[in-house]
């Protein structure tokens, strides 16, 4: 097993990316807490390139950013990260970034996708780096308002200047990632282990699992309402109980009956079949087939994601969830996505 090289603002030098022109293409999730982060500590010159009809140009402006546009930008910047979506930036690094990206200039990205896919080809004399934090861009910015960080990828893909780890360490501490530490990898290894885990556990598998047992519940003919209690609401003091403490703190939290439940149940669930899924997944991933087809679904529309999106729109988990969570006030006291700021 490699060793890995994990770093703290101890062992950034901030002075590296304060006196840089950082340009953001996009204003995201992600864009708005890093543009947000890196000026309150203390990068002066900051701006944001967004298209002439983006939604997104009145919320920069209201941070107080100028927005410019994608090739204007370019020309001023030597730091530029990129956090379009993917399936926008090879197009907007060819037709804005690569005929007006200073020579010497630092291209950066926050997921290795179009780099290490091949969508992008950087030219030669641009150092290019990547600062991925491990969390959504709000939890990016309120970590970092109240003080702390969330960890953070890096690696270097060109490495030009001879300087381009030390940047990308600078960058991810005035991000905050320093406080819960920096994480050296490669553009191969992050978008690898990235997509995995989106499609196989984080978004496709627990969400496939939670309807899967839901309907499972329904079709015997239990309550909806308890249904979604048992299989989508109780998933999120299961996860906090492992997020904080591991799986061995989540069994030792709940009850034996919980625990044994578990153990007896969950690999006949999880079993050989879905294994071998997964490591289909991990080689569609890594031969450049799942790529390709995102690639072309994005070209196409999208028919795939919004056909999708429509059947659990119209599941009736969804009915009933959003019957539930209206009763439970204290859910959206706190919201985690304000779509009006970020």
């Amino acid at each position: 097993m490699t060793k890995l090289n994990v770093y703290y603002d101890k062992d950034c030098d901030l002075k590296l990316i304060k006196d840089k022109k950082v340009l953001y293409i996009g204003f995201g999730s992600q864009a708005h807490a890093h543009a947000l982060n890196l000026r309150e500590s203390g990068v002066k010159e900051i701006k944001v390139a967004l298209r002439e009809n983006s939604q997104s140009i009145k919320k920069a402006q209201d941070y107080g950013f100028e927005v410019v546009s994608n090739s204007e930008g370019t020309k001023w910047a030597n730091v530029i990260m990129l956090l379009a979506p993917d399936e926008n930036q090879a197009e907007i690094y060819k037709n804005d970034i690569a005929p007006n990206i200073k020579k010497g200039a630092t291209l950066a990205f926050a997921h290795g996708f179009c780099v290490h896919y091949g969508y992008i080809k950087p030219r030669e004399d641009l150092d290019v780096i990547m600062v991925a934090p491990k969390a959504p861009g709000h939890t990016v910015r309120s970590t970092y308002s109240e003080g702390g960080g969330v960890p953070a990828l890096i690696a270097v893909y060109q490495n030009k200047s001879g300087n381009a780890k030390k940047l990308a360490l600078a960058y991810a501490s005035a991000n905050g990632n320093g406080k819960a530490g920096i994480i050296e990898t490669s553009f191969k290894n992050e978008t690898e282990t990235d997509l995995f885990g989106e499609q196989a556990v984080l978004c496709g598998g627990i969400s496939a699992l939670i309807i899967a047992g839901f309907d499972r519940l329904v079709k015997r003919g239990y309550p909806p309402e308890l249904a979604y209690f048992e299989c989508l609401h109780e998933v999120k003091l299961i996860v906090d109980l492992i997020y904080q403490g591991g799986i061995g703190d989540m069994n030792y939290s709940i009850s034996s009956n919980a625990e044994l439940g578990g153990y007896l149940v969950g690999d006949k669930i999880i079993n050989a079949e879905s294994i071998e899924e997964m490591d289909k997944a991990i080689d569609n991933i890594q031969d450049g087939t799942y790529a390709d087809k995102f690639m072309e679904d994005a070209k196409n529309g999208y028919p795939i994601r919004d056909k999708k999106r429509q059947e659990i729109a119209n599941h009736l988990i969804e009915e009933t969830g959003e019957k539930l969570r209206d009763m439970m006030t204290f859910i959206n006291e706190k919201p985690l996505v304000d779509k009006e700021k970020n």
